[in-house]
């Protein structure tokens, strides 16, 4: 499997899962070029990840150039289309972090300067995390028949809607978007910084939104709190006309008077003495292996797995493979977010227009 060499823009929490990838997976991924505009933050990179840093942006696309089949995108999202811009104009292929630009006026613009002739794919990993790519999988098989309603409260805004088309079969169909946000008390969870030390109480934002597509339904529920809570737990439900997917639970009719039930079942090695090393192995379901793990037996957690995979598919993508996460997708899962915050704003319905990159090919089945 031939390595791939990548040039990374960005040096903050989420840019480091590039790097921790790369680290744990030397053989397959390595980080050739870093870009940050801070001498300081620069030199500490550097001395910390070993790995050439610039704060010129000429001389990173330089050294991309020579050593890189495309650059990683991992900046703030007021940023981030300014960056894919300079990157397609200097013909270097882009991984952009989501979403792809700010705004709807940013939307628009972005893709009125780029469109669908770029070399641009979005790093949208949900879809890639082993149990969600499970559920997507089973939720395609026919097993459940035609699928009409997912109800999705594992992640937020873009991200939670890039799970609901892809667990739908939904490309750029419009809806109509009905939306609240409720606040409630909690306990402060953990966050990035690492976990609370006292008991503080503090306000948590809920949203809760209906997508009518027509014959398909769309259910966003999420709190900031669960990326990291302990109390808040995520939540899938996929209901089709022959069976339905509950969290790891799935109960389909194998004939109209016979109900069959099964369980996902996830299965990682290192536990009760397997001696295979500690990593995920896939997910098992329904007789089969729904999900494999290409990235074992490489030490990552569920979502540097997802990213590790946005990473290996940029690579193929680059060499003349399929696209994956198309920037149509990544600004209609944005453009579909924006539009439930102004429905959960207002107060009244929201419908969707369609949009200038609807017309492109979709792309990227899972």
């Amino acid at each position: 499997m031939e390595r791939i060499g990548f040039g990374l823009i960005g040096g903050g929490w989420r840019a480091e899962f590039f790097l921790r990838i790369a680290e744990a997976m030397p053989e397959r991924f390595a980080v050739k070029a870093i870009f940050v505009r801070d001498r300081g933050k620069a030199d500490k990179l550097q001395e910390h990840w070993g790995i050439k840093t610039y704060t010129s942006f000429e001389e990173f696309t330089a050294a991309c150039r020579n050593e890189c089949s495309f650059a990683v995108v991992s900046v703030k999202r007021v940023v981030n289309a300014e960056f894919i811009e300079k990157l397609t104009e200097a013909g270097i292929p882009a991984l952009a972090e989501t979403p792809p630009a700010d705004g709807a006026e940013g939307l628009l613009r972005l893709w009125e300067r780029v469109g669908a002739s770029a070399k641009v794919q979005i790093a949208e990993q949900y879809a890639f995390q082993p149990m969600h790519a499970a559920r997507i999988r089973l939720a395609r098989s026919g097993r459940l028949g035609e699928v009409s309603q997912a109800q999705v409260s594992a992640a937020h805004d873009y991200h939670g809607i890039s799970l609901i088309r892809r667990l739908l079969g939904i490309g750029f169909e419009n809806a109509v978007i009905r939306a609240q946000t409720f606040t409630s008390p909690i306990v402060k969870s953990p966050d990035r910084g690492g976990p609370p030390l006292s008991e503080e109480l503090e306000e948590s934002q809920q949203i809760i939104a209906m997508l009518d597509f027509g014959n398909k339904l769309g259910v966003l529920d999420f709190t900031g709190d669960q990326y990291f809570s302990w109390i808040r737990e995520k939540r899938i439900l996929v209901r089709g006309e022959r069976g339905e997917i509950v969290n790891d639970e799935v109960s389909w009719l194998q004939s109209f008077d016979s109900p069959v039930y099964d369980k996902l079942r996830r299965i990682d090695t290192g536990h009760s003495g397997n001696l295979e090393g500690f990593h995920h192995k896939g997910i098992m379901g329904c007789g089969e292996w729904l999900y494999v793990n290409p990235h074992a037996p490489a030490r990552l957690s569920d979502d540097e797995i997802a990213v590790a995979e946005t990473l290996a598919r940029m690579g193929d993508y680059v060499r003349g493979g399929p696209s994956f996460y198309s920037l149509a997708e990544g600004c209609q899962d944005h453009y579909l977010a924006l539009e439930m915050q102004r429905a959960a704003a207002s107060g009244v319905p929201v419908t969707t227009q369609t949009q200038p990159w609807a017309s492109a090919s979709a792309g990227g089945n899972v």
